[in-house]
């Protein structure tokens, strides 16, 4: 009974644990391999069922994709509005997270958690949506497709050939409550399609030749089930756990590979993993450090650790256990990890002996619910001769020597006590002695200890004294019992000071742990963390460090070192960083180098490189230090992704500020300038008209008083018009408009500029009718071509021209100048940016902006580039739109047929 009581600190976190659990929401996921095996239909469905029930049931967000029968399912369930977010000047439609929130629906259902948000949602990703919504206390059911998992995203691109860019974490799927599979077999599916219950007829034949391949659809429905088993397989793990639940439960074949001290190790672990391949199941290889194997020879360590790191390179889950007695110890292991076979080699030369089993048959014993595997291994070579290389640790003489020591004190002390205590008592005084020994030195002195305690006592306390002989035959039974006492009391004490050695080191590591992550919580700069993440690296391995922190061109720059430096390899460093793999010592890659090149990947992306040099490379193959270093890794990792969102935040509020400050200047500048602008060219164009005319010198100055006022006063419209672009206070006029018309129109304008440079003309016949502001349009034509008036020789022409395409309609303005500025084919669209800096020639840099502004509120584009022949060509697409069917005029007459 006492098997079966539940650990104190698991079911206080179990406890604590369900506390949280039911403050939060239960999230339940519609998984299928697939679009059109009928998630979004079975969500429905159910949802209709629980409304039944009486649960408030709000649908958030779903996607029909035009499929009759899905929507007739949303009829009976309350929707919730969709909200308008306006996406770089064109309206778009999203789930409303805080309508949501402050609806508080007992159940709502988002459709497609692998969706991403529009720019200016509160989140980026819709399954962040829905963490919030569970951590608000809504139920909240979803559907996902097997393509959308993170970490099968790639294998799923290897098979279809098509690369799925919106994913979700494999934590919130893992997480969930509860996750339905919807499979539909692939021929079914593809009847589905043919149908057109999927897609549309020209979709799904595109589709079909794509995608939806027979063979795709397959291997993604394999891979979708074998995802929810082994999701399956984690909740059942849990479940026992939880349940304390002892016996191993056969519903899944696993091994548990025994590795051992001796020289046939790695058979036992390439037989399990050749067995576990042919299986086709997991498994895991241990090794079992006893008090007695506590003491192995350096050569006999590493041969440990070479094992356990051939079974990690071919699949295993390994790790290093503490115990007592090897046989439970394993048995624990494979029941807490639902392990039903273990491996375990057979020396043909061990034979059972009376006080001692075979460790196969004690497992035997001790696991009625285990299958044990035996290998053959050859019989054990022979010894050979010790060499300070392969010889056991030397005997600790000194520790035997006090033990002898202290247990002739011991018998000092207890001489002037023979005519005052009982035997019984100098008995103790000797146990006494013995406990002290196995305290301080540990088992085999405290075996020493005992022997020599009952010879103490018998040979100074019991009659005849000082002779080995006794009077009494029953002094033999205290002599038996004194020794078996004391050799129980030394084996226990060495045994519990072993272990609390090993919790003393496991609490270490755990208290490192916990002071590194309180500490990288509070950090702002990267140089915080290089600093302690080596002060970390030099307490707990004694090893140097250094930081490589990668750029936004996703290069290493150069390592922060704190202390002494490590040798960094800058090569290594940057293939383990661009492949988001392991280099240097330790590893399948480059394992001559002494240092160890691990990536720091958090949640978004691999952050950069922690190169780790030690100076004892045994602490860096053994599992707990290994797994140690990526808990430190992945610390590492996060602090400086919070530090890089950090900065990120900060640089966006600056660029915020900054904008709505400017755009605050411009238009205060542009108001207040405008007044006395319109004075000047009206006091100018008053000049001209006054009697008697002006002449000579003084209609020069009048003239060009206004020419400059006019000049300023486009300026400062310019300037008006970015301001009220920019606070999006421009409502567009958009009509029907043939592209030809605006044209001309804008070249009418430009007319008195021109000063008799040509201007070719090249538009399409048969140019649609385009959905537009016209006088908006014609103003991106107006200043194109005073562009060109102004940085090109004046002996050259322009060019104009549109031509229609499928998608769109596209207005160019070509010239036959020097062209654009080398890599400022994007800079120039920004305000205030001049094609020549510091020149004579007039403007403020604003016009290829509103250009650029203009184009994005009607949902269009604008580039410039240079041609190869010479010049620059400024080329506008404005969408492609459906005009309105114009009904023919029928006129109607009052004459009846006869």
């Amino acid at each position: 009974m006492a098997e079966q009581r539940p650990d104190p600190d698991q079911l206080l976190a179990l406890i604590r644990q369900e506390d949280e659990q039911a403050k939060r929401g239960r999230l339940k996921i519609f998984f299928g391999a697939s679009a059109g095996v009928g998630k979004t239909y079975a969500m429905l469905s159910a949802a209709h069922t629980a409304k039944l029930q009486g649960i408030d049931v709000l649908i958030g967000v779903v996607e029909t994709h035009g499929r009759a029968e899905t929507q007739a399912l949303i009829d009976g369930l309350e929707s919730l509005p969709l909200k308008r977010i306006v996406d770089k000047n064109r309206t778009v439609t999203e789930f409303d997270l805080d309508a949501a929130l402050a609806r508080a629906p007992g159940l709502i259902l988002i459709d497609e958690l692998a969706h991403s948000n529009v720019v200016g949602s509160r989140h980026p990703k819709r399954w962040q949506d829905v963490e919030e919504l569970l951590s608000a206390g809504i139920d909240v059911w979803s559907t996902m497709n097997v393509q959308h998992l993170e970490s099968l995203n790639d294998i799923v691109g290897g098979i279809t050939g098509i690369r799925v860019w919106e994913t979700v974490p494999d934590h919130v799927f893992d997480t969930a409550d509860e996750v339905v599979i919807v499979d539909l077999p692939p021929d079914d599916l593809l009847q589905r399609l043919k149908e057109g219950k999927v897609y549309l007829a020209q979709q799904a034949e595109r589709a079909v030749q794509n995608f939806f391949r027979k063979g795709n659809l397959i291997a993604l429905r394999e891979l979708a089930l074998r995802r929810t088993a082994d999701r399956v397989d984690s909740d059942m793990l849990q479940y026992r756990q939880n349940s304390s639940v002892k016996p191993v439960w056969g519903t899944r074949d696993s091994l548990l590979a025994c590795v051992g001290p001796h020289d046939q190790a790695e058979k036992t672990v390439r037989s399990t993993a050749r067995l576990a391949v042919q299986l086709n199941v997991p498994w895991h290889a241990v090794y079992v450090e006893t008090p007695s194997l506590q003491r192995l020879a350096d050569a006999k360590r590493r041969r440990v650790l070479a094992a356990l790191k051939l079974a990690q390179d071919m699949g295993a889950q390994i790790a290093t256990l503490a115990g007592q007695d090897v046989a439970e110890t394993l048995v624990k292991y494979a029941r807490q990890h639902n392990l039903s076979k273990v491996v375990l080699g057979r020396d043909m030369l061990a034979r059972p002996r009376f006080w001692r089993q075979v460790l196969a048959d004690k497992i035997g014993m001790l696991g009625a619910d285990l299958d044990v595997i035996q290998i053959s291994l050859p019989a054990s070579s022979p010894r050979p001769a010790a060499t300070p290389e392969t010889r056991d640790n030397p005997i600790p003489w000194p520790a035997y020597l006090w033990s002898a020591v202290l247990c002739a004190g011991t018998t000092l002390v207890a001489l002037p006590l023979a005519d005052i205590l009982e035997q019984a008592n100098i008995v103790m005084l000797f146990l006494l002695g013995v406990v002290a020994v196995a305290v301080r030195f540990g088992r085999g002195p405290a075996v020493m200890a005992s022997f020599v305690s009952v010879g103490a006592f018998d040979f100074f306390f019991v009659s005849p004294r000082y002779s080995f002989a006794f009077a009494d035959i029953q002094y033999l039974v205290t002599f038996m019992v004194m020794l078996v006492v004391a050799l129980v009391i030394g084996q226990m004490t060495a045994g519990l000071k072993y272990q609390a050695r090993v919790s003393q080191r496991r609490e270490d590591r755990m208290r490192a742990l916990y002071e590194m992550s309180r500490l990288l919580s509070a950090t702002l700069m990267t140089e915080q963390v290089a600093t302690i993440s080596a002060q970390f690296l030099t307490a707990e391995f004694g090893a140097r460090s250094a930081l490589l922190v990668a750029d936004d061109n996703n290069k290493l720059q150069a390592p922060l070192i704190t202390g002494d430096a490590p040798q960094v390899d800058p090569a290594i460093a940057q293939w383990a960083f661009d492949k988001a793999e392991p280099a240097g010592y330790g590893t399948d890659t480059l394992p001559s180098s002494s240092t160890l090149y691990l990536p720091l990947s958090a949640p978004m992306r691999v952050r950069g490189i922690l190169a780790v040099q030690p100076r004892d490379t045994t602490r860096l193959v053994v599992p707990e230090q290994r797994r140690l270093l990526d808990t430190c890794a992945s610390l590492l990792a996060i602090s400086l992704e919070r530090i890089h969102y950090i900065n990120v935040a900060q640089d966006t509020t600056v660029h915020m500020e900054s904008e709505r400050l400017r755009n605050l200047l411009l238009s205060a500048i542009s108001h207040d300038l405008r007044t006395p602008l319109s004075v000047m060219v009206g006091l100018a164009e008053a000049l001209k008209l006054t009697k008697p005319p002006l002449t000579g010198e003084a209609a020069e100055i009048a003239s060009a008083v206004g020419e400059s006022a006019l000049r300023m006063n486009t300026l400062v419209n310019n300037l008006l018009d970015m301001a009220r672009l920019e606070s999006g206070k421009v409502e567009l006029n958009r009509q029907w408009q043939p592209i030809e018309d605006v044209v001309g129109s804008a070249l009418r304008t430009v007319q008195p500029i021109l000063n008799g440079r040509s201007v070719r003309v090249a538009l399409d016949d048969d140019l649609p009718p385009v959905r537009i502001d016209a006088v908006l349009i014609e103003r991106i034509l107006i200043n194109l071509i005073e562009n060109a008036i102004k940085y090109t020789p004046p002996d050259t022409a322009i060019s104009v021209g549109a031509n229609a395409t499928p998608e769109a309609v596209e207005l160019w303005v070509a010239d036959e100048g020097h062209g654009l500025p080398p890599g400022q084919e994007e800079a120039i669209f920004n305000k205030f940016m001049r094609g020549k800096k510091e020149s004579s020639i007039p403007g403020v840099g604003l016009g290829l902006a509103i250009c650029r502004a203009i184009a994005r509120a009607h949902d269009g584009t604008i580039v410039g580039v240079t041609r190869p022949q010479g010049g620059a060509c400024f080329t506008l697409r404005l969408p492609r739109e459906t005009p309105p069917v114009i009904e023919p005029f029928t006129q109607q007459t009052d004459e009846e047929p006869s």
